[in-house]
């Protein structure tokens, strides 16, 4: 994935009646001469806010390797999204009319539901067998709308997580080098499963030593962090024995905890567990006073494991 770049900004009358030092207006908790004043516009830290499923989308975009999801636009028309498709295109549309949607580009601007929604404008608009011409996404910026402009956002995000990449060619008469391709593809493939009933939870074996439980959480970072924290200097923040807890990734203004587990115990085994540890930091999150110095401790650990993926 490309290195996210920013826009230049035009200018504006109204910046010079802002102190530059003071907090910027639009809330971001910087300060204005480092947010909204230094003449380009910050990254949207938070691309997928507002659609249904945003950890889901989150989880499809950085973690999970062979997905689907169905979606619906706001006049009616289906989508299949997809984890990423073949040679990382942003939209396929098949013979048959079905238009497929990747969330995983090759490059990215700063705002990624602005790319996926230059794709999914594009691809409505292409009949059906043709090539999909967005123009330039990612890089400077993407032209097109956001998601949020295009999706029903009353349709709820039902991920299907898939053993290989298969679903590239349902429905399709693929050639000899498309099928070699899909094999190729599958090659790379980790075993993921998504735990039912925990909302964007999913188990990964990367090998046999190891597998982890990578749950994309929809709270906001801090109060999210103070939780742990808290769950932490009380012991109370693994799944059950012979687990740890590895750190946390940030992606796309969200955490994913993530711990190790035994590789040999099956993914389903972990529902109960996991259903256990979300009851108990629920119980954390309700708690606003202040951390004690034990947690205060615990949470400085926590972010020293803690690797921003975007």
């Amino acid at each position: 994935m490309a290195r996210t770049a920013t826009r230049r900004r035009p200018a504006s009358a109204a910046d010079g009646g802002t102190n530059p030092k003071a907090p910027c207006p639009c809330g971001s908790g910087r300060r204005y001469k480092h947010c909204h004043g230094s003449g380009y516009a910050p990254p949207v830290t938070r691309p997928f806010e507002g659609l249904p499923g945003e950890p889901d989308w989150v989880a499809l975009r950085e973690l999970v390797p062979a997905a689907t999801a169905p979606l619906r636009t706001a006049d009616g028309r289906e989508v299949t999204l997809a984890s990423v498709l073949p040679g990382g295109a942003p939209a396929l549309v098949r013979s048959n009319g079905e238009i497929l949607l990747g969330v995983q580009l090759q490059t990215s601007s700063d705002d990624v539901s602005r790319d996926i929604g230059t794709a999914l404008a594009a691809a409505l608009e292409s009949p059906a067998g043709a090539p999909v011409d967005p123009g330039p996404i990612g890089a400077a910026g993407s032209a097109g709308p956001r998601l949020q402009e295009l999706l029903d956002l009353s349709a709820p995000l039902e991920v299907t997580v898939h053993e290989d990449f298969g679903f590239w060619l349902e429905g399709t008469d693929a050639g000899a080098a498309a099928r070699a391709g899909l094999e190729r593809a599958n090659e790379a493939v980790l075993p993921t499963e998504r735990l039912e009933g925990l909302g964007a939870a999913y188990w990964v074996r990367p090998g046999h030593e190891r597998a982890h439980l990578r749950w994309v959480r929809p709270e906001a970072e801090e109060p999210l962090l103070d939780a742990l924290a808290r769950l932490a200097a009380s012991e109370q923040l693994l799944l059950g024995e012979g687990t740890r807890y590895a750190g946390a990734f940030r992606a796309h203004g969200l955490v994913v905890p993530v711990w190790d587990l035994p590789a040999d115990t099956p993914a389903a085994e972990w529902t109960g567990p996991a259903t256990e540890f979300g009851a108990r930091l629920e119980q954390a999150l309700a708690v606003t006073g202040p951390l004690s110095a034990d947690e205060r401790r615990a949470r400085a650990g926590l972010l020293s494991r803690q690797v921003t993926l975007r």
